[in-house]
């Protein structure tokens, strides 16, 4: 049994006598491999083909991404910031990737990457914000402790509106969510709306993180350990809960939410309650993006369910990320219009499994 190797092309060559010989090459570099995989002389020549990538990737783009990844930088990032970073990180690699670092500090390389962001942002201009962001990351890290002489991309004009500062979750919202969601998703939305967490966070909290009176957690975007103490009805809601397995938040199956599955059920929901942005029947949430709310919109309004349970601006500053500015505008635009919301939530949370009990 031949060992496996990534990136080796195997050809085929019929000789002058009909015996068929397999030659092996190495994809990358079109270099010959000696022997036969499995074999110490194959193992050599398969590394040595390695390292000329190496070699041909110092003093270009793709050398200072492979750099970058080796630094402390990259090992403080959330894996899930990782695995967005790898993502774009493949996209610049086949565009720039041979680009010597001389080039990368002129400002035709700048012309060449807003070239193509004017193009790409008319279809997605988010996703093209997104990819200059993290291209304009490395050169900074480059510029600063690497050989790059400047980046070109310290600023650029970004062709996304990114400012939701006004789209927070209402009481009536909320009450259309929870009034068509079922029992799972009734509980993630007392939980991030109580708790100002994050989706990730929120998935994976267990029932040992809560005391009776607070839950402890650590960030996985920051790392932070924060302890959110519990609003009266967030309370209610856990002590009232079925414990079903050894985290909080489970699916009828008693799994674990993963990503994209709870994205489903959280817009299924959503388009059920018809809440902002969702069109007449069959456009879902096609009709008006702009207008919806999105899960992470919900800290905004966490921040007046946490200063109600006794926290102060600080402090609910430290639970959710904001800053102190930013909590305080929200209190002062909201607090009276979300004044109730925690009655409301864990009404229509009991409701909901008072009829899932029913069924």
């Amino acid at each position: 049994m031949h060992a496996r190797y990534k990136g080796v092309n195997r050809v085929k060559k019929t000789l002058a006598d009909g015996t068929v010989k397999l030659h092996f090459y190495h994809r990358a570099t079109g270099t010959k491999l000696e022997g036969q995989p499995g074999t110490a002389s194959f193992a050599a020549s398969f590394a040595a083909a390695g390292k000329l990538i190496v070699n041909r990737q110092e003093g270009t783009l793709s050398g200072l991404i492979r750099d970058f990844e080796k630094t402390a930088k990259w090992r403080k990032l959330a894996e899930s910031t990782q695995k967005e970073y790898r993502r774009v990180f493949k996209f610049w690699d086949g565009k720039y990737g041979t680009v010597p670092l001389a080039t990368l500090s002129h400002k035709s390389f700048r012309q060449r990457v807003l070239e193509w962001h004017d193009e790409f942002s008319e279809d997605k201009p988010r996703e093209a914000d997104n990819r200059v962001t993290i291209l304009a990351r490395i050169l900074s890290w480059a510029a600063t402790d690497a050989d790059l002489a400047k980046n070109v991309l310290e600023t650029f004009d970004r062709a996304y509106d990114g400012d939701r500062s006004d789209m927070i979750w209402l009481p009536d919202h909320v009450e259309a969510f929870m009034g068509a969601a079922e029992p799972e998703m009734q509980l993630a939305m007392v939980l991030a709306l109580h708790t100002g967490q994050r989706q990730a966070d929120i998935r994976k909290l267990a029932w040992t993180q809560y005391d009776g009176k607070t839950i402890a957690l650590r960030q996985g975007k920051t790392g932070r350990e924060v302890r959110v103490p519990c609003t009266v009805a967030l309370k209610k809601t856990l002590d009232a809960a079925p414990r079903r397995g050894a985290l909080i938040l489970l699916t009828k199956t008693e799994r674990a939410f993963q990503k994209r599955y709870f994205a489903e059920k959280w817009d299924d929901v959503y388009v059920a309650a018809k809440l902002p942005g969702v069109g007449d029947e069959g456009a879902g949430l096609a009709a008006d993006p702009k207008l919806r709310l999105h899960f992470h919109d919900i800290r905004g309004t966490t921040v007046t369910m946490l200063f109600e349970a006794g926290c102060t601006v600080a402090e609910v500053a430290s639970i959710t990320g904001h800053s102190l500015r930013r909590a305080q505008e929200i209190l002062d635009k909201y607090l009276s219009r979300t004044s109730g919301m925690a009655t409301n939530a864990i009404a229509k949370f009991e409701a909901g499994m008072a009829k899932g009990a029913t069924e």
